[in-house]
């Protein structure tokens, strides 16, 4: 089991998942186009899932939202579960295409981060904060979706370095 853990994808996640939440806290606090922060983390919560599947991107979606939960201070599970739908969502569109291009792949990661960032003000209105849905929210999602598709053509081949995936392991649904 060891061995598993320790060849397997999550010591791969973790570690680009630390050196993606320095980043998302140092340079990319920084670069604010339209007065909002680049989502780098939520980018490659996205980019996983669009490079494998549903499952593999909800999962690291998750490890590296937890690791953001713990650096930023929000409640555990918070940016986790944001993120996770959105490894979900942009991994579905691997049921449709098997093989995608580069620029499909940018707009699986666009819409999976649309969504993930999307549903920040319903789990903030969850857990309990004053105003969790503000003006702001029509300049956020489309910086951010933006942004995702432009950050993909590097979050995707990470991901795929760090999920352990192949081209040759994606198979057609229904073929497992």
């Amino acid at each position: 089991m060891i061995n598993a853990l320790r060849h397997g994808w999550l010591p791969r996640v973790v570690l680009l998942g630390f050196v993606l939440v320095a980043v998302q806290t140092t340079l990319a606090a920084d670069m604010r186009p339209f007065g909002v922060s680049v989502q780098v983390v939520l980018a490659f919560a996205a980019a996983a899932g669009a490079a494998s599947d549903a499952d593999r991107g909800a999962a690291a979606g998750f490890v590296v939202g937890l690791l953001y939960d713990l650096v930023i201070g929000t409640p555990i599970g918070a940016t986790a579960l944001t993120m996770a739908v959105a490894g979900h969502v942009a991994g579905l569109g691997r049921r449709f295409r098997v093989e995608p291009v580069w620029w499909i792949l940018a707009v699986f990661t666009a819409v999976g981060a649309l969504v993930g960032e999307g549903l920040v003000p319903v789990v903030r209105l969850f857990i309990g904060e004053a105003d969790p849905v503000g003006w702001r929210i029509a300049a956020v999602l489309p910086t951010v979706t933006v942004a995702a598709a432009m950050l993909s053509p590097v979050m995707v081949p990470a991901a795929r370095w760090a999920l352990s995936v192949r081209e040759s392991e994606l198979k057609v649904p229904g073929d497992a």
